[in-house]
């Protein structure tokens, strides 16, 4: 059955649909962050020059295309013009369109170039910083190459919401602005790939190579990004957080971290005999960072990939069997090597995980005890 609408019919119609389908508008104030140097600036005036030109055209060709619609439409009588290929614009459409398409795309082109080589060319300034960034199974390794530190970064597995949900980390990349960085890119397993947005570049971290990028930053913030290749089961869980600060502000922060390892290194490397409570203390601290994120703050584990430490023959059989595989790890698996934690730290976190979750063994391990087990 065939129903005769008038305009006006049709144009209700037409409203009626726009305001139910209203919700389905996209958020229009989505876009770039904001940068935070000059190169992530041009990489952005790029965007934007070519969203405009993409703008403009588009305008441009539903605007032929709405006239060309209502106005040739066959109710008013329209008649295909069957000699069009034979006219002026109909012979050289076909050479005049795709000129001016390459134009466009040759002018943003241009200054794509042109960028791409101040991203991908790493000044040669004696002054400038090295930072070497690390990719590990799942958590990244900062060393100020310049400074004698580093920075152990991991998603912290607390319960957070909104803006934040996995993009939290217990140490930050601290920056200084006003200064040429060097960030020198590798992986200690898998691919990785280090991202953050206002900092203009995704880099890949592949193992066994060294690869370069640079950052001259320009305002003071925190920034966020996160690790853009899929490297396993918690490559979500490597978020990265960049603190740009003051360079006097960041000569503090290097001060204080000299200072927090020295002390960490002479107390490591003391005599003393620790008492099971003071190792379970510190066992804690460096397990909710180090470890939860696999083994989680109850000790359940995720398994298969990784398994239960709470009543596990790992946390409750032999010492050495236990001190091993911290130390070492265990190959083809998800458990990685931790022998680059001092003694200290080693003793802490296997104490605390033989003593934890029920596990109750009483054992007390003693630096000394991890000294040996190298």
């Amino acid at each position: 059955m065939c129903f005769n609408f008038s305009t006006i019919k049709k144009m209700l119609l037409l409203s009626l649909g726009t305001f139910a389908f209203g919700s389905a508008w996209g958020e229009l104030g989505v876009n770039f962050p904001t940068p935070a140097g000059d190169v992530a600036q041009d990489i952005y005036d790029i965007h934007m020059l070519t969203m405009k030109v993409t703008t403009i055209l588009l305008v441009i060709v539903f605007a032929i295309v709405i006239y060309s619609l209502y106005f040739h439409r066959k109710s008013r009588g329209y008649q295909a013009d069957q000699n069009f290929h034979n006219t002026w614009f109909g012979n050289w459409s076909w050479v005049l369109v795709p000129a001016l398409v390459l134009g466009v795309d040759f002018t943003i082109a241009k200054n794509a170039d042109t960028v791409l080589k101040t991203v991908w060319e790493v000044p040669k300034e004696k002054d400038i910083m090295d930072i070497k960034v690390t990719g590990h199974q799942w958590w990244w390794e900062f060393d100020y190459l310049d400074h004698g530190i580093k920075v152990e970064s991991r998603y912290t597995p607390q319960d957070q919401s909104g803006d934040l949900y996995l993009r939290e980390v217990d140490n930050r990349l601290m920056l200084p602005t006003g200064k040429k960085i060097r960030f020198l890119h590798t992986s200690a397993d898998v691919l990785h790939a280090f991202w953050v947005p206002e900092l203009a570049f995704k880099k890949d971290a592949i193992p066994g190579y060294v690869t370069e990028t640079w950052i001259e930053l320009n305002r003071e913030g925190v920034f966020r990004g996160q690790c853009a290749e899929l490297c396993g089961t918690w490559h979500s869980r490597m978020p990265i957080v960049v603190e740009s600060v003051s360079e006097a502000q960041f000569a503090t922060w290097v001060d204080g971290q000299k200072v927090a390892q020295q002390q960490a290194l002479a107390e490591a490397n003391t005599d003393k005999t620790w008492t099971l409570d003071e190792l379970k203390e510190k066992g804690k601290a460096l397990y909710d960072t180090k470890c939860a994120a696999c083994h989680q703050v109850t000790g359940q584990g995720l398994p298969p990939a990784f398994p239960p430490l709470a009543g596990s023959k790992i946390a409750t059989g032999p010492i050495e069997g236990h001190l091993h595989i911290v130390i070492n790890g265990k190959p083809n698996t998800a458990m990685q090597p931790w022998g680059t934690l001092n003694d200290l730290e080693i003793a802490a976190i296997v104490t605390y995980e033989r003593n934890a979750w029920g596990n109750d063994t009483g054992d007390v391990i003693q630096p000394a005890d991890v000294k040996s087990a190298r």
